[in-house]
């Protein structure tokens, strides 16, 4: 039962309401028809998290909750409220210099059917709005079971559009997709971009997705959620940049889903600017000889909460995991790691490795890290820990005897502490250019 009085939160009643009309324009299939139905129950029934709820123990957002939100466009297949032309300054700085790519430009979760260079073979895009009622993409979106993830049925009982990626059977895509996902509005808006990426058996593909927002006093609350079909055979790097800024609370959702063989990586970089990140990210190895990677590095500041939750769910025999988030809290932020291995009984022969490393700048920041193991099978391999710490004195010392000033061999130890992660990019370009935004946020930052 929801622990909070939900029709005191405005946006609660806007939830409600929106799904009562979202119903009453009858535009889904069947299928579609039913998850909604069964997401928005589920939703109504868990309400919004609090901290009494285990996964949100350490995330508060009981004040994100008092501003009013209108919602983004809710009959399927028409122009949502705030479909406009994506602000050119804001594109210009999501581009990355240098990066061979063929990019698009999602305004609002709504792609406008653009593409900037030649969309290369075997890769396809579509409107998720356009394709919710073709039999062939409709079982993507019938879903509407998402365990205890509040926004995740939130997602599902309210999205109207989003990005649906598909790679053909034994397609090798040698150019990276570059999606750069853009959130603007005159007003307060609650956004729901539904994604989906289909990677075929046998394929090969590099998506690096953007998250930016144009500048504005008002409020955007993002709730993106995204599923991959890594299908037998398949490999799929997936890079995820947030940069979006004040005013912005970002809730992404992502389960990944594997078959035989299958190695799917991921990349998540959180930099200075929204008020809220929260990254779900759940990668289920269904089938055997499965491998997963995921990287993380955040860095927060100001009064930003960026929390990072991680679920690798081992299924099945001979199946290798390994993940390293490490996290860098500036002035007054707060950062949450929980990550989460889980062995099933069958899962034997299964190697995991998980681990979380923090540097503490300011005396003023917080970090809560709980890495966990849950193993039902007897003849695995897994392993994690997590450190939290603070400069260095002899490192420090040892630069400072070499002539660089305070600040300088701050920002070097910081940059030295992130490239752990950032090597671990495969596009030089990309690695690059988040290296020069980690840079831009740390000379002024490494005060107490």
């Amino acid at each position: 039962m929801s622990l909070i009085q939900e029709p005191a939160i405005p946006l609660y009643d806007a939830v409600v309401r929106g799904y009562h009309e979202l119903s009453a324009a009858g535009a889904d299939v069947d299928e579609v028809s039913r998850a909604r139905q069964s997401a928005f129950d589920q939703f109504r029934l868990l309400g919004f998290p609090s901290i009494r709820n285990e996964d949100w123990k350490y995330t508060n957002i009981t004040r994100y909750l008092k501003d009013e939100f209108a919602l983004n466009g809710l009959v399927p297949g028409s122009e949502p409220v705030a479909a406009v032309a994506a602000p050119a300054g804001v594109v210009a700085k999501a581009t990355i210099p240098g990066f061979d790519a063929c990019q698009v430009v999602l305004v609002n979760g709504v792609w406008d059917g653009k593409i900037k260079g030649e969309l290369p073979k075997g890769i396809e895009l579509f409107r998720v709005a356009q394709v919710l009622k073709d039999p062939q993409f409709a079982g993507y979106f019938g879903n509407g079971k998402w365990g205890n993830q509040h926004f995740a049925y939130l997602n599902t009982a309210l999205f109207t559009d989003g990005l649906f990626i598909r790679v053909r059977d034994g397609a090798v895509v040698e150019k990276p997709l570059h999606v750069v996902n853009v959130f603007t509005s005159d007003r307060n808006l609650l956004i729901q971009p539904r994604h989906v990426i289909v990677a075929g058996r046998n394929s090969e593909a590099s998506i690096v997705e953007s998250v930016v927002s144009a500048a504005g006093e008002v409020k955007l609350w993002v709730n993106r959620l995204t599923e991959i079909f890594a299908k037998t055979d398949a490999k799929l790097d997936h890079v995820v940049l947030q940069t979006a800024g004040q005013g912005v609370r970002l809730v992404q959702h992502t389960t990944v889903r594997q078959q035989k063989q299958s190695l799917y990586n991921n990349y998540t970089f959180t930099l200075p600017g929204a008020e809220l990140v929260r990254n779900d990210l759940q990668a289920r190895l269904e089938e055997d000889h499965t491998e997963t990677h995921l990287y993380g590095l955040y860095l927060a500041a100001g009064g930003q909460l960026v929390d990072n939750h991680t679920l690798v769910d081992h299924q099945k025999p001979h199946c290798f995991s390994n993940e390293l988030y490490k996290g860098v809290l500036l002035e007054k932020s707060t950062g949450v790691f929980n990550g989460k291995v889980y062995v099933h009984q069958d899962a034997q022969k299964t190697n995991a490795f998980q681990q979380n490393n923090n540097l503490v700048i300011s005396k003023q920041a917080t970090i809560d890290s709980k890495p966990e193991l849950e193993i039902y099978a007897d003849d695995v391999k897994c392993s994690h820990g997590s450190t939290v710490g603070q400069f260095s004195d002899e490192a420090l010392f040892y630069l400072r005897a070499r002539g660089l000033g305070e600040e300088t061999a701050k920002a070097l130890l910081i940059a030295a502490f992130a490239f752990d992660v950032t090597e671990k990019i495969k596009h030089e370009a990309v690695e690059a250019y988040v290296n020069e935004l980690i840079s831009q946020h740390i000379p002024s930052q490494t005060q107490n």
